[in-house]
């Protein structure tokens, strides 16, 4: 086993003596990063490294340092299998997406998972119960939970905030070289108010540019009258050419003074939904590209943006020329800059900005009610990260509230009350569904009497919906009354047409069984090594039960030796 053991001292410029030293690799194989930390997800900044491991699951995973197992968390979705270790150093480190764990902490872990009766368990160890020295294997690395392929999630977190923390300040840069700059895919200028940019526009613009021979970048000269302001969408290479990861750093200077910067060294898990406001959200919704902005129009407390002058909102003035210069970094220090003029010039606008016919104003930093046809909506301050013009309607029972494209920082309710019409059968099938085209996305329902109440973070159009048909049961992997001595597994494919899976559970010879769900793949699978079969006949029933509780049995029997 290849075995890489390291210290921080002056292994990168961005260093700091206040991180640890004398971590381990959680593999034993050459580090190539899939996704870096901080990098732009849906919904969240990336909160460590997703490291490959040779597009194969079971590759030995181990502990980086002495420590405890502190929290064992197992899940469908998210990290799907995760490990937490806690070291005495302060600091703890995450292992998500994990085919199983390794001896005693697999049995740890399916010894509560047959006394809860149930795959998804959480738990937290103390510090006798599951100690760990650096180099043990722990785990096995897999492809569980919501990841896209198999890969270890590695994070270090600060044990007591809970705040991640870039690993590379622990020295991972140095089992990672990294010698690729930033890529530059797409540049935006914004006209903040009434200004007007040099292709008499009021709305945002792309604008061109050409890659230097240095490996710089130089647009377009910007004219523009007013206030103004920019977005880019980059990327960075990481530890090999083809890998599209995220930035690490970005200053932004217009003629030398500095604007706006952002630095992802370390956040707050309460604070990574603001990344629905650090990019361009309506690009993305329309065109799946993320532009990250330069500016913002409404202070926000987002720890990442470590410095601005005006929120990064550039004021030209006449007889003036500006040089807007972007710096993007990554953590081993590649630079890689962006050279925008700028030049002061007066045009009447032929492209005008839109001006929302919407009839409310919804104030970001308030609550807010609106109510109409016995449908309410209530938003609770700072919902919202702006002001904005929202559409509000209801219309044949179905409801308009705003558009897709402005983000939802915190939940908002809906309610539709007092429902007639419908029998005591149909209203237990309801539910407040999302209308997207002719699709219907479900939405997790509250119901007392004909009251519903959904909390909701998507604008859109909302109605009622019912849900009556049963769960799917099929792709049986035996065939009934075989002998399985030579097979490994019982598995079988689940699925939902609309309100999705809430419960599984199955039983062999009327004693509950484990069976391990993958969402991806739609399986449920039980590992015939647990040891629940009996010698002779064996009795198989797996229950399957919607969101809407509408329930599918499936039973069948096989033979063991």
């Amino acid at each position: 086993m290849l075995r890489y053991i390291f210290l921080l001292i002056g292994l990168c410029a961005y260093s700091q003596s206040e991180y640890p030293s004398g971590f381990i690799s959680p593999l034993d194989i050459p580090l190539d990063f899939s996704g870096s930390f901080g990098e732009l997800r849906s919904n969240h900044f990336h909160s460590g490294l997703d490291m490959k491991t040779n597009a194969v699951e079971g590759l030995k995973v181990f502990a980086v340092a002495d420590g405890y197992i502190s929290r064992i968390k197992i899940s469908p979705f998210g990290y799907g299998k995760a490990i937490y270790i806690t070291h005495p150093n302060g600091y703890t480190t995450v292992y998500g997406h994990l085919q199983k764990a390794n001896g005693a902490i697999e049995e740890y872990i399916k010894k509560e998972q047959y006394r809860q009766k149930s795959f998804g368990v959480e738990m937290f160890p103390g510090p006798a119960e599951l100690p760990v020295k650096q180099g043990d294997v722990i785990a096995f690395s897999g492809n569980t939970g919501g990841s896209g392929g198999p890969h270890l999630h590695f994070e270090f977190r600060e044990t007591k905030s809970e705040r991640t923390v870039n690993p590379l300040y622990f020295g991972f840069n140095k089992l990672a070289p990294d010698k690729y700059k930033p890529d530059l895919q797409g540049i935006m200028v914004y006209p903040m108010g009434d200004s007007v940019i040099a292709n008499s526009s009021q709305k945002p613009s792309r604008i061109s540019f050409l890659k230097q021979v240095d490996g710089n970048y130089k647009a377009e000269k910007v004219v523009a009258n007013g206030k103004i302001a920019f977005a880019i969408n980059a990327y960075d290479h990481c530890t090999n050419p083809y890998n599209k990861n995220g930035l690490f750093k970005v200053n932004a200077y217009l003629n030398g003074v500095l604007y706006y910067s952002f630095e992802l060294d370390k956040f707050a898990f309460n604070e990574t939904r603001y990344l629905n406001n650090f990019i361009d959200y309506g690009i993305y919704k329309d065109k799946k590209q993320r532009f990250q902005k330069l500016f913002y129009e409404t202070p926000y407390p987002l720890s990442i943006l470590k410095q601005n002058k005006n929120n990064g909102v550039i004021n030209t003035q006449p007889n003036s020329t500006y040089t807007f210069r972007i710096e993007m970094f990554d953590f081993h220090g590649n630079q890689t800059n962006i050279f925008i003029p700028i030049e002061y010039g007066v045009e009447d606008a032929k492209i005008t900005k839109e001006e929302s016919s919407a009839p409310y104003v919804l104030k970001s930093k308030i609550e807010n009610n609106y109510e109409k046809d016995n449908i309410s909506v209530y938003v609770p301050e700072n919902a919202f990260y702006d002001d904005f013009n929202l559409d509000f309607e209801v219309k044949e029972g179905v409801l308009t509230f705003g558009k897709p494209e402005i983000p939802v920082h915190k939940n908002i309710t809906i309610t539709f009350s007092n429902v007639e019409g419908l029998s005591e059968e149909e209203l237990s099938k309801t539910f407040i569904a999302t209308l997207d085209g002719h699709q219907l996305e479900y939405n997790g329902t509250l119901r007392k009497g004909n009251v519903f109440s959904a909390k909701v973070r998507e604008l859109g159009m909302f109605k009622l919906a019912q849900d009556s048909v049963p769960p799917r049961i099929y792709n049986v992997n035996f065939v009934e009354g075989r002998n399985l001595n030579k097979q490994n597994t019982l598995s079988v494919s689940i699925s939902d047409k609309l309100s999705g899976i809430d419960t599984y559970n199955a039983y062999l010879n009327g004693e509950w069984i484990l069976m391990e769900y993958d969402y991806k793949t739609k399986k449920l699978i039980h590992q015939l090594s647990d040891g629940k079969f009996v010698s002779g006949r064996n009795d198989l029933k797996i229950i399957v039960t919607d969101n809407m509780q509408n329930s599918t049995t499936f039973e069948s029997y096989f033979f063991m030796n």
